[in-house]
């Protein structure tokens, strides 16, 4: 074990106000000094290198050590966060900056550190007077007029992690230059211990911490049920199954469909309360195989017409809905598509635009066509997204109807410029509803899509090479596609080719090279960006033939599918 690793623990230790942290790392030097080999790779991992601030803020498993999230990190980088604002916001002082929470493992007590540093700076706080979701702090932010925001969260991460998000002014998530400003800023701060963190009393009694009351929760709903298309559309029979995940969505979900109009909602009773350890599913990510038992069986004992579920900080949303004797899981990319063709449907045929990222579905591209709406694709994360449809709505004075990324993230209008599941679910209860009334199921609404505008078919492989051999021969397969692309790919000619490390495509600089084959075929090559492995993303449109059921096309286009993945993972191999 280098003597560096234990020196810098050391120094840990003497900083660190938090006893637990303190004491695993007392433990940790001593199974060291004891000869423990696992200790000592431990304790290397822990402090070679710190987590970084990126445009997704922080996150990681919770532990002393900078490469942990810790009581440690949270006040520096807060300082560094204050010291940006202070700089570059004019009147950052008067209007301060809004922190959030969930319920995970120390998030109260990250928030109020984050509000004790900031309050240290002179910057005032409003501070969550409890747990809620993350798209609460996004829409809080913009209301209270704040100059950023904080939410402490690790969205559906296992219950070790959490993490420190951070918003701008417009309610987004930071993007560059932003991130880089803070970041460079954290990295002059110096002792954590050394920070002005004047009591949580002290500062209100001064007017820098405001502590805020269910009041402004109760003005977000207002503005959720707001958003409601056809508000006089009667969804009192529609009867609904929900579960939040043992998160933070039962107050704001059931709050919405109560107001909203759909009063008949059963929330999983196991998994109502928020809990940080999840007790009941394996991860808590309502992708993940299982993570729906529960929900799917209370839906099958009330017999409900609509299944909705959160991930833990509610800024994701799962659906279900009917299907046989049972209940079908819908996509991302399924969600999306259905919440954008029934807004665009039902709203005014004005200047609107929906928008999703480069690595979901092209189908939300061919229904914007068809239904005469502005589209736009934008790199991986909701940040972008958001701030898409801020340019669109201050450079064309249109509307943004609705954004959404495959992995269960919907922004509907311009209420939330980030995911937000409690919107999704309330406006996703209001589609089932119109299409009950119309005489079809959300599966038949569906079918019509795939009529309309073609049958997409998507998979996902990623080849992984760790180490730093590993590393290199992606590069060195990036670098090859760049240098000599293809002509062609099982049989279809590529017609156009995007390097978005160019900035082609009007797009931030990205290491993602995007192939447009003929006939709407499309492959993607990323490398990832937290782990080993060369992501190819590839995706068919195959027309329905008359008369066709779905399930022949969906059949046809898999086997295309997987001629296309198998001609180009050949090029890989």
């Amino acid at each position: 074990m280098s003597y560096r690793f234990r020196e810098e623990a050391q120094h840990w230790l003497a900083e660190d106000p938090d006893p637990v942290t303190a004491g695993e790392l007392r433990n940790l030097l001593a199974a060291c000094d004891d000869g423990g080999e696992s200790a000592r790779r431990e304790l290397v991992e822990r402090f070679d290198g710190t987590l970084e601030f990126g445009t997704a803020g922080l996150r990681g498993i919770l532990g002393a050590g900078p490469q942990r999230m810790n009581r440690v990190l949270v006040r520096k980088v807060s300082a560094g966060l204050g010291a940006y604002l202070l700089a570059n916001v004019p009147d950052a002082k008067r209007t301060g900056v809004l922190i959030g929470h969930d319920a995970r493992r120390n998030s109260r007590v990250f928030a109020e550190d984050t509000a004790r540093v900031l309050g240290g700076l002179g910057i005032r706080v409003y501070l969550a007077h409890r747990p809620w979701p993350t798209p609460t702090t996004a829409w809080a932010v913009v209301d209270k007029q704040a100059c950023a925001g904080v939410m402490v969260t690790a969205s559906h991460n296992p219950p070790a992690y959490n993490g420190y998000k951070v918003y701008w002014s417009n309610g987004a998530q930071i993007i560059p230059p932003h991130d880089t400003g803070i970041a460079a800023a954290i990295a002059k701060i110096g002792r954590s211990d050394q920070l002005a963190m004047p009591e949580l009393e002290a500062l209100r009694r001064d007017g820098l911490v405001i502590d805020l009351d269910e009041t402004l929760h109760d003005v977000y709903l207002q503005r959720v049920v707001e958003l409601r298309a056809q508000p006089d559309l009667d969804g009192r029979s529609l009867v609904i199954a929900y579960t939040p995940l043992h998160g933070v969505g039962a107050l704001s979900v059931e709050g919405a469909l109560a107001r909203g109009g759909f009063p008949q909602f059963h929330t999983e009773t196991s998994q109502r309360e928020p809990d940080p350890e999840f007790p009941t599913v394996a991860f808590p990510n309502p992708e993940e195989k299982g993570a729906m038992d529960r929900v799917l069986a209370l839906a099958a004992e009330v017999k409900a017409d609509l299944v909705l579920a959160n991930d833990p900080d509610a800024d994701r949303l799962c659906v279900a809905v009917p299907e046989g004797a049972g209940y079908r899981l819908l996509t991302g990319d399924q969600v999306g598509v259905l919440l954008a063709d029934y807004l665009l449907e039902v709203g005014p045929r004005d200047k609107r635009m929906v928008a999703t990222t480069i690595v979901s579905s092209q189908l939300l591209g061919f229904l914007a066509q068809q239904a005469g709406a502005d589209y736009r694709e934008t790199l991986t994360g909701f940040k972008w997204i958001g701030n898409a449809a801020m340019q669109y709505e201050r450079e064309h004075h249109g509307r943004f109807v609705v954004g959404y990324e495959e992995a269960l993230g919907y922004s509907v209008g311009p209420l939330v410029r980030d995911k937000d599941g409690v919107s999704a679910a309330l406006i996703f209860a209001e589609l089932a509803m119109w299409n009950r009334a119309r005489g079809k199921t959300v599966l038949d609404h569906l079918d019509d899509i795939y009529r309309r505008v073609g049958l997409f078919v998507t998979e996902q492989v990623s080849l992984t090479k760790p180490g730093s051999e590993g590393l290199a021969e992606i590069r060195a397969a990036m670098a090859r596609f760049r240098s000599a692309p293809p002509k062609e790919l099982a049989g279809h000619a590529i017609e156009s080719i995007a390097d978005l490390a160019k900035g082609e495509g009007g797009l931030p600089p990205s290491d993602v090279l995007v192939y447009r084959l003929a006939g709407g075929r499309r492959v993607i090559m990323r490398p990832s960006g937290t782990e080993p492995k060369l992501k190819s993303y590839y995706e068919v449109r195959v027309e329905v033939r008359a008369g066709e059921p779905i399930s022949d096309t969906r059949a046809r286009g898999l086997a295309e599918l997987a001629r296309l993945r198998d001609a180009h993972q050949a090029l890989l191999a």
